[in-house]
């Protein structure tokens, strides 16, 4: 599906539910986008036959229709630009930005760009593997660790913070040399190659495995990466690997 380019911040925004299992969240997480003016719903985990439209979509049922439906993260995610995931807890290996600083990036990207937003599971959030697909992660502030806030009204508070604040950013002029993210499925291609080499290099290794992925994506994900820092990303690792090999340096050109 190819979707239209738009500098609209609620046309190219996607409210992403991973693995949700109420459907009154749902419902209530559609309530809260018509509320705030946002139209994008992707649902992981669930057929849409599945869904009768809950009650708790006070005049959202349009935003229910029109939802889409994925088998998983990794489809839900491919066609977008730049992903943030809601965390409850901070993680070892993933950076975190507060509410404050992740609403200041996502309306940051005020050009063409397609950003998902992860809401996971009411119980178990979302798995490191799931904050590991996404660029950058947030947390919203409580008085208390326990409990979390509910799934819609995590939702809610997110998007009425950027409802209050977007046409703050609508003013603000995209920056002429500004290069656009890739695809998230192009971005997961090229860490998945950087990964790959990584261990075939021992940088990565059986003891280190899952730490040092974490904290490599982490890296690579606050980058959004470009095109240009594909090329470059790619050129290092596979120049350097043939340098060490052949036992001299060669220079790089990048277009």
């Amino acid at each position: 599906m190819r979707l239209k380019e738009t500098s609209d911040l609620r046309e190219r925004l996607f409210v992403i539910l991973v693995r949700s299992e109420s459907l009154e969240n749902i419902g209530l997480a559609a309530r809260a986008m018509k509320n705030t003016g946002f139209r994008n719903l992707r649902v992981v985990g669930r057929k849409k036959v599945e869904i009768a439209c809950p009650r708790t979509a006070v005049h959202a049922k349009g935003i229910i229709k029109e939802a889409a439906f994925f088998p998983d993260l990794a489809s839900a995610t491919d066609d977008l630009n730049v992903v943030f995931a809601s965390t409850a807890k901070r993680r070892k290996n993933f950076s975190g930005l507060s509410l404050d600083e992740a609403i200041a990036k996502m309306l940051s990207f005020s050009g063409e760009e397609r950003i998902g937003l992860l809401f996971g599971n009411e119980r178990t959030g979302l798995t490191s593997a799931e904050l590991a697909a996404s660029n950058f992660r947030w947390s919203i502030p409580q008085a208390s660790r326990q409990p979390s806030y509910n799934l819609a009204a995590a939702v809610l508070i997110t998007l009425f913070e950027l409802f209050r604040r977007w046409p703050e950013s609508e003013v603000a002029a995209r920056a002429p040399d500004r290069e656009m993210p890739l695809p998230r499925g192009e971005q997961e291609d090229c860490i998945r190659i950087i990964l790959q080499k990584l261990e075939q290099r021992m940088f990565i290794h059986s003891t280190n495995k899952r730490h040092a992925t974490q904290m490599v994506r982490d890296l690579l994900g606050r980058l959004a990466m470009t095109d240009r820092d594909r090329k470059l990303l790619l050129a290092m690792f596979s120049r350097s690997g043939q340098d060490e090999s052949r036992g001299r340096r060669k220079s790089v050109c990048l277009k």
